[in-house]
């Protein structure tokens, strides 16, 4: 049977502007990062993305090397397009990056005008697009001229390959020259994305300063401090979790300082009627200036409870005073290098 998203899906999101375009995104987007390579099930892959769009999640965030394998979450969503999102493609804001090692030799990585643009064609030729919304230079290069960096996505989208760009993890200071560059070659910069989150709270200092200066939007990855912030960990490190297998989250992160933070966050989000996982992607949108807020899911369930944190935004002044006794760095930026 042909899949017909819900008549009522845009009354079950909130959207923000992103920066001063006239974009606007879901204020909850889907990521691909996790859960949607070859190692999983299309089919559950399938019924997470149906269930987003169902619920007004317009946008899918996806990266080159994003699988397992490499290029497999851009592979499945492109068959998922296909399937059942095709009709629907103006009503969609797909983003794809590149930056991080994807094939070998010295042009399948970094910021090179080769690689990027190479990558894009790749990217595009995965999921059967024509064009995507957002394609983002997935990490600053220190040993390519920004001005090549920022003229390849500029190319992007006088290609019409395109229709915005983005960077991601990218200093203040970068992000102002990288926006003066992509300026001065008539492109906005779109938006920015960071890692942010209560145990990772960088952004705060010098960069949500930086884009509302030059008017981009900010949407945050690993709100949830790639599941730290959730109940799975409260009481150890449970089998088959993250952080039990080699990957992104290391079991050395799971310290007892950091999980005496953890059960003192949770017990607010308690008391607030929120589970710990829901008041930290409340907690990430708590500033105008984050535009959205992006999650990763394994299932169903899974992504209407974080979606489901949008019912209650609002913190009071003492709330957000008790979290920040608790929301201090517990040294989990993995991405910290490229803004240095």
């Amino acid at each position: 049977m042909a899949y017909a998203p819900s008549d009522d899906r845009y009354e079950r999101m909130q959207y923000r502007r992103s920066g001063r375009s006239g974009l606007q995104l879901p204020m909850v987007s889907l990521g691909l990062w996790q859960n949607f390579g070859h190692d999983r099930p299309i089919d559950s892959s399938r019924a997470m993305v149906r269930r987003a769009f169902d619920l007004g999640v317009t946008h899918f965030d996806l990266a080159n090397n994003y699988g397992p394998p490499y290029g497999s979450a851009e592979e499945n969503f492109g068959r998922i397009f296909r399937d059942d999102l095709r009709p629907y493609r103006d009503e969609l804001v797909i983003s794809t990056k590149a930056g991080y090692d994807m094939w070998p030799g010295p042009y399948g990585e970094w910021g090179s005008r080769k690689y990027l643009l190479a990558s894009l064609d790749q990217s595009l030729g995965r999921m059967g697009l024509d064009y995507v919304d957002i394609f983002y230079s997935h990490r600053f290069d220190p040993d390519t001229p920004l001005e090549e960096t920022m003229g390849a996505l500029a190319s992007a989208v006088q290609q019409g390959k395109a229709l915005y760009v983005g960077i991601s993890s990218y200093s203040a200071e970068k992000t102002r020259e990288a926006a003066a560059i992509l300026s001065e070659l008539g492109v906005r910069l779109l938006i920015h994305q960071p890692s942010y989150s209560m145990l990772n709270r960088w952004i705060e200092p010098e960069l949500l300063e930086a884009l509302e200066d030059v008017g981009a939007g900010c949407i945050v990855f690993s709100p949830l401090a790639q599941g730290m912030l959730t109940d799975k960990y409260l009481d150890g490190i449970p089998e088959g979790s993250r952080a039990s297998r080699d990957g992104s989250l290391s079991p050395k992160l799971i310290t007892e300082v950091a999980m005496e933070k953890i059960r003192a966050l949770n017990d607010i989000a308690s008391r607030r009627g929120q589970t710990l996982a829901q008041m930290a992607l409340a907690w990430t949108l708590r500033d105008p200036r984050v535009t959205s807020t992006l999650v990763g899911a394994s299932s169903v369930e899974q992504l209407e409870a974080n979606i489901a944190s949008l019912q209650e935004l609002d913190f009071t002044a003492e709330e957000l005073a008790e979290v920040d006794r608790f929301a201090t760095d517990a040294d989990i930026n993995l991405w910290a290098a490229s803004s240095a």
